[in-house]
């Protein structure tokens, strides 16, 4: 049966319109008098739109010694404005149907509604609002900073694996700030002010600081109507600062690690490369980097699943990762969850063997155009998702790239070859430029 099935897909995929013009979405884009971006894809299929709001500020871009100030900052925005009270936000969403939250990265910060199409202009009001004309005080800051706290101690504190990933970060990056969690460190976040809050609000939201992405079935004239009747009035920051970071020097030592809690269940493996992020106009490198770690991570027919899981069963789990969207430099990463019975030591040299085996014998052709097919077809299903959509355009722009450069990916990724694959996996996979990290209970045993 299952042979069936994978004849079936491989039917569908052969079936699907996979040209340019398929991958491509009906995208109009703008900019306000006051600086902001607009971006509107139409999706006419259902009555539905997402509304997003981009501000180009996350924790990367943090004072030193406030790390966490921006998540802080995403939890307060729902707090009262002028003409909203605290939760009143929300609550009018949700009494439209809709749907909406907030998330904050390392390089921007992101809110959402998802609602009918017919209560944009709504949502656009409330957003334009609390863009300007949020009002804090006190009791908000020490209620929020108390929630955040307790966040932090569910996912971070009471997760060995997010302790052993944020000491992962902290050892990659010396001098970035995408070393610092985006949650912050604790002893910090209990020492965020309201004048903390207060001075990142009023630097970094701004309509020339913001990209606004409007999914689903809209007119785009009619957006940009109701854009200018609203996000339009909010005034300019004048004073926004350049976007300027601490970069990291050049890597020329390997660097180790070993976090031991007793609550780890299953031990494993992380090691990460520092790896160029995508840039606008040059993707070329990053997408060889994607396609690298599909061949070498992603699935049953990986190589690394073929090499550790199959020939030799030193490992129940292997990976690869990679995410070019990103501002700065960014990692390629491995995961590798030995076999019972197997020492970190030997899965780690499994790991090492492998991956120089790849670097000797290079891309299987087949696999390669194999992989292409379902890039392919992903990109085409994603165009069903609204918010997926709007999320890809979104973390696109907010990390220095364009419209054009989001249009022109899926071509990029199918133009790669096999030589840029190995051209790219010979200067990321350098011992000299990793982080290896162990994740082990106290008693376990290393070699």
């Amino acid at each position: 049966m299952a042979r069936v099935h994978s004849l079936v897909a491989a039917v569908c995929l052969l079936a699907l319109p996979l040209s340019a013009e398929s991958i491509n979405d009906a995208v109009t884009s703008f900019e306000l008098d006051n600086g902001m971006q607009v971006v509107v894809v139409e999706d006419h299929r259902a009555p539905v739109v997402q509304q997003m709001v981009w501000y180009k500020a996350g924790s990367a871009d943090e004072p030193i010694g406030s790390s966490g100030v921006a998540h802080f900052l995403e939890h307060l925005l729902f707090k009262a404005t002028d003409t909203l009270d605290s939760g009143e936000f929300s609550a009018t969403v949700a009494a439209n149907g809709g749907q909406d939250n907030a998330f904050t990265s390392y390089d921007y910060t992101a809110y959402f509604q998802r609602v009918a199409a017919d209560r944009l202009e709504l949502m656009m009001q409330m957003e334009a609002d609390r863009m300007v004309n949020l009002r804090l005080t006190e009791d908000n800051i020490a209620t929020e900073r108390d929630v955040i706290l307790e966040e932090r101690n569910m996912r971070v504190e009471n997760n060995p694996r997010s302790l052993f990933n944020e000491q992962l970060n902290a050892v990659q990056y010396y001098n970035h700030r995408y070393g610092v969690p985006i949650i912050g460190w604790k002893h910090e976040m209990e020492t965020l002010s309201l004048e903390n809050a207060l001075a990142f609000y009023r630097t970094y939201y701004a309509p020339n600081n913001a990209i606004l992405v409007v999914s689903g079935d809209v007119d785009p004239n009619q957006v940009r109507r109701m854009a200018e009747a609203t996000y339009g009035l909010v005034p300019a920051n004048p004073d926004l600062p350049d976007r300027l970071r601490t970069q990291e020097p050049p890597q020329s030592a390997e660097r180790r690690l070993i976090y031991k809690d007793p609550r780890v269940a299953q031990p494993y493996i992380s090691r990460s490369y520092l790896a160029p992020e995508r840039n606008s106009g040059a993707q070329e490198k990053a997408a060889a980097l994607e396609l690298l770690a599909t061949i070498l991570g992603h699935g049953t027919t990986s190589f690394l699943t073929e090499k550790l899981q199959f020939e030799q069963p030193v490992a129940v789990y292997t990976a690869a990762f990679y995410s070019g969207t990103s501002l700065d430099e960014t990692t390629f990463d491995f995961l590798v969850v030995p076999s019972e019975g197997v020492s970190m030591g030997d899965a780690e040299a499994a790991l090492d063997v492998a991956l120089n085996k790849f670097l000797r014998t290079g891309v299987d052709a087949e696999q390669l155009e194999r992989i292409k097919m379902q890039m392919r077809a992903a990109q085409i299903y994603a165009r069903d998702n609204v918010d997926g959509v709007a999320n890809r355009y979104g973390r696109a722009l907010t990390t220095g790239l364009t419209v054009e450069d989001v249009q022109a990916w899926p071509e990029i990724l199918q133009a790669v070859t096999a030589e840029q694959i190995m051209a790219v996996a010979r200067e990321v996979l350098r011992p000299e430029s990793s982080v290896t990290g162990w994740l082990m209970s106290d008693d376990e045993v290393t070699q």
